[in-house]
């Protein structure tokens, strides 16, 4: 039983570590061929590790190509998004913890909202923002980012699980509404949090259509948008491609690791601590 018990965990180890390697290897290889001169990247046979490792392709991104423009207005666009958080995070905890006239009615429209592609409401709001001379503006592409329905109604369930007698005792004790959230809801929420925070991290982080539509001035344009200015009609620099790739994708590791904890205590949240 034990050599039978010591051949699966073996089984399931090796099974693991080959899935691993093989979900992993083009994100290795992508860091590693950014490191290469455009003529290594092409050759045949590939080289895995850079013979002659350089960094002249992250130089020429951020000196000849804008990416340090296109790297700010990602970060705004990602700072307003965090906030569009915070707002949403705190309709969320009104649906789930407030009662007011019309709350289901004003619920469902939300979920109604879910079930529509972004793609249908993309025209109707350019039109509006066009009306209010919002085109062609940072503002014009941040606003529409601000409010989202699924992070609405993901809170909204998570709020449901807080017992109401906690929020209460908080009240009795002089506590104000802006203390509550803050200071209670805010800690306790730490599980669904996270995971909205890496969710909306990379929805704001990767954003392409919505700038590429809103904005015509190249200094609006964000990562993704000048990422995909890299591939030309007729010539591609793979090495630039793998260099901004990677810009691409680092932070996203970087934010996922960090809040990687507080998922995991998600599965596991059962009450409250």
């Amino acid at each position: 039983m034990q050599l039978k018990n010591n051949f699966e965990k073996a089984l399931v180890t090796i099974v693991l570590f080959v899935g691993s390697a093989l979900v992993a290897l083009p994100f290795i290889w992508m860091i590693l061929s950014s490191f290469k001169n455009s003529n290594e990247v092409l050759r045949i046979p590939p080289t895995i590790l850079p013979e002659s490792p350089t960094i002249q392709n992250f130089i020429e991104l951020f000196q000849n190509l804008n990416f340090d423009v296109y790297l700010m207005n990602t970060l705004i666009i990602v700072f307003w998004s965090m906030f569009g958080l915070l707002l949403n995070t705190m309709a969320g905890y009104g649906f789930g913890k407030f009662q007011f006239r019309g709350k289901e009615i004003w619920f469902i429209i939300v979920l109604i909202t879910m079930m529509l592609p972004g793609q249908i409401t993309m025209i109707p709001t350019y039109l509006i923002l066009n009306e209010m001379g919002l085109t062609n503006t940072m503002s014009g592409i941040v606003l529409p980012g601000l409010i989202a329905a699924f992070n609405i109604f993901l809170i909204r369930q998570f709020m449901t699980t807080i017992p109401d007698d906690l929020i209460e005792a908080a009240r009795l004790d002089g506590a104000g509404e802006f203390y509550i959230f803050l200071r209670l809801i805010i800690p306790l929420s730490k599980p669904i949090l996270a995971v909205q925070v890496i969710l909306t991290f990379i929805g704001a982080w990767n954003s392409f259509l919505w700038p590429l539509i809103i904005a015509n001035d190249e200094s609006l344009y964000t990562l993704s948008v000048g990422l995909s200015l890299l591939q030309d009609q007729h010539t591609t620099n793979y090495g630039l491609q793998m260099a901004g790739s990677a810009i691409m994708v680092i932070p996203i590791l970087i934010v996922f690791t960090v809040f990687q904890k507080h998922i995991i205590e998600g599965f596991n949240v059962s009450g409250i601590k």
